[in-house]
């Protein structure tokens, strides 16, 4: 099958077929992918010993790389290998990349092959003859494509040789945030410097590109302030009731209530709490926390939405009252329930925003033919819009035919990979005709022309903003922001339009440099990353010395109970943190069997596990080796004390101590004497 390009697809592949590092920029539904394909067969036509990876950041783009872009074009003539986290051939991947002429995987994979020394799972990034980035804006911070590219600019700015070519691929590096010109240069140079690449985007062929990529019809869908919002006020009235039930320095320092920044303060407010051992503060917090995301579920989607969210919580937690915040706690809702529920019926003070996204949609959907994605902020959003439509008359008239796409994971409301897979087709084929997604349909997904895409309730940047209208695609398509009026997405939309001009603008001011001076800039900013990286590591190993296990004693967060050691835990293949000590089952009671769809090589899931005394859930069972059941820990789920007073990490790789690597032998006859381990 041939691989024919677009004019401005020729120009923007020249850099890289001259076999320079080079970032292609190019509008969502360009063809960068199908450039990218040009430029790989070229390569392994024309480079010794070739070998190819390229690189996704999202499971389901590696299925969709392989079977519409490089397999068609490629897989006759070389061999192509998929692997995501699914497939089980991911722990040979060295072996697999030996075999193939091309690997398409999740970054995170190469990732794990170049810090694993077994030999059937070890690669070098030298391995590899080129490197093709998708979506590589991601390249920034702390990201994996980051860690992957700083070994790679660390080697070069040692004169290390034989490093792989560089090929990115990105509808838009964003600004950073900035909102001057200068410092969104420097960002734009800075992720040059990350993929030690140019940046090329079509200059001859502008028009042509436009009509291939035609822009949606941008319209604002304004909506009104509530006039009477009297279930959210009855809400607000209970948590004033929390506030006075705390200290009163502590409710006077928190900001709006219904507000992304009042949540914020709660957060920290409970990690407070935690630290001090005060746990009317703590617990007040946490529950705070749901009655602000019920306010902001209430701005979103159906008031009786957000009252479900707080029943749930409450009926959940009822037989585990465990002192006077708990009671007074589940008290204030029961007392208030019977009202709330009332008003959460009251069908003359629903959401004005539904009412817009009603007319928004219906009016798309007079055409049967009619495509269209819903981005929604999150998961558990998705789930109450996807209520609403299947349960609204007037949008089952116009046969809409309604589906969520949400993250990849194991929570409850997360989907596995085989149902988005699942939900994909049945968008590509037609037997859905809405999606309802949160921000994992913006980027890459190939998904049939839609002639409508509604942002509704959002606040992210202007990269998202491109990514998700650049998910129209049909001619004559509507892009529509459902809004307040005057309110605060209406106003970030405004900000990321001039942003993305900004970005523009920046990237044009970049190319305009001269190769040496340009060369001179990305030079300076490689070695400052290297330097900055090395420190990072030096103060990262110091940290994880600050103390020694045994000075770390672990508290459930939520009733504060001494529960372990640091002496007890160990390390399973990096990831899992395990407690080895027998006497730890009697601080927890074991639930539901756990269920992942895929398989590892040396253990598999067990029962979920949580306080014996409060209920906490604190993670898994999980059975090593067919041999032994170990409980699994979540580190949210604890406090860490220390000779200098409490902690509350939120990442395992933020403990202050050095965890010990799981020593099978060792450890099973020194904990589990009675274990025949000769079976």
């Amino acid at each position: 099958m041939d691989c024919d390009l677009r004019p401005y697809q020729e120009e923007v592949v020249q850099a890289a077929l001259r076999g320079e590092n080079s970032i292609i920029w190019l509008p969502t539904g360009g063809g960068k992918t199908r450039a990218a394909v040009y430029i790989t067969k070229k390569h392994l036509e024309t480079t010794a010993n070739a070998k190819v990876a390229v690189l996704v950041n999202k499971v389901h783009l590696v299925d969709q790389h392989f079977a519409k872009e490089f397999k068609p074009f490629l897989g006759s003539t070389y061999r192509i290998t998929a692997v995501s986290g699914d497939s089980n051939e991911k722990d040979l991947f060295g072996c697999l990349v030996k075999a193939s002429d091309l690997v398409i995987c999740t970054a995170q994979i190469l990732e794990n092959a170049l810090i694993n020394m077994e030999e059937e799972k070890h690669v070098e990034l030298t391995d590899f003859t080129l490197l093709v980035i998708d979506e590589c804006h991601h390249t920034q911070k702390e990201s994996v494509y980051n860690k992957i590219m700083g070994r790679y600019v660390e080697k070069k700015v040692r004169k290390e040789g034989n490093l792989p070519q560089i090929l990115g691929l990105t509808a838009s590096p964003g600004t950073g945030g900035n909102k001057q010109l200068d410092k969104a240069v420097e960002h734009v140079l800075q992720i040059c410097a990350n993929l030690d690449s140019v940046i090329v985007s079509t200059k001859n062929f502008i028009p042509v590109l436009q009509k291939v990529v035609p822009r949606p019809k941008k319209q604002y869908d304004i909506v009104e302030k509530r006039a009477l919002d009297p279930f959210g006020d009855h809400l607000k009235a209970m948590m004033w009731m929390i506030h006075e039930f705390m200290p009163s320095t502590v409710s006077r320092s928190l900001r709006e209530m219904g507000t992304q920044e009042y949540e914020a303060d709660v957060v920290e407010l409970e990690k407070e709490g935690v630290k001090n051992e005060n746990r009317l503060i703590a617990q007040c917090a946490l529950h705070l926390r749901q009655y602000n995301d019920a306010l902001l579920i209430n701005d979103t989607v159906r008031m009786v939405d957000a009252f479900r969210g707080l029943d749930e919580f409450y009926n959940s937690r009822k037989t585990r009252l465990l002192d006077g915040t708990d009671i007074f706690l589940q008290g204030l809702f029961d007392e208030n329930s019977v009202e709330l529920k009332q008003l959460a019926s009251n069908a003359l003070y629903e959401n004005p925003k539904l009412t817009q996204l009603q007319c928004t949609l219906q009016q798309e959907f007079n055409n049967e033919n009619s495509r269209a994605i819903l981005f929604s902020k999150t998961r558990r959003g998705t789930h109450c819009l996807l209520d609403w439509v299947n349960s609204n008359p007037e949008l089952q008239r116009v046969n809409i035919r309604a589906g969520i796409l949400t993250g990849a994971g194991t929570g409850a409301n997360h989907m596995t990979q085989n149902e988005q897979k699942e939900t994909i087709t049945r968008f590509r084929t037609g037997i859905l005709n809405l999606l309802i997604s949160t921000s994992v349909a913006e980027e890459g997904l190939d998904i049939p022309e839609c002639n409508l895409v509604v942002r509704y309730g959002l606040l992210t940047n202007e990269i998202a903003q491109q990514q998700a209208s650049g998910r129209a695609r049909a001619v004559n398509s509507v892009y529509s922001v459902v809004a307040e009026e005057g309110g605060r997405e209406m106003r970030r939309e405004l900000t990321n339009e001039y942003l993305e001009d900004l970005t523009a603008r920046a990237i044009d001011q970049v190319q305009q440099m001269s190769p040496r001076e340009f060369r001179l800039e990305i030079s300076k900013l490689q070695q400052i990353a290297v330097m900055t990286r090395i420190e990072a590591e030096r103060k990262k190993n110091e940290r994880k010395q600050h103390y020694s296990p045994g000075q770390v004693q672990f508290q459930c967060r939520d009733c504060f109970l001494p529960v372990c050691s640091g002496e007890d835990l160990r390390t399973i293949e990096n990831t899992h943190h395990v407690n080895i000590n027998p006497e730890f089952e009697r601080h927890y009671r074991a639930g539901v069997q756990v269920v992942l769809e895929k398989s590892f090589e040396d253990w598999e899931p067990g029962r979920l596990i949580s306080c014996r005394n409060c209920g906490k859930e604190w993670g898994m069972e999980i059975k090593f080796r067919r041999v032994v059941i170990l409980p699994c820990l979540k580190i949210k789920s604890f406090s860490l004390k220390t000779p200098e007073g409490k902690s509350t990490p939120k990442k395992w790789k933020n403990v202050e101590f050095q965890v010990k690597e799981f020593d099978f032998l060792a450890d099973m006859s020194t904990h589990f004497p009675d274990l025949d381990l000769d079976e």
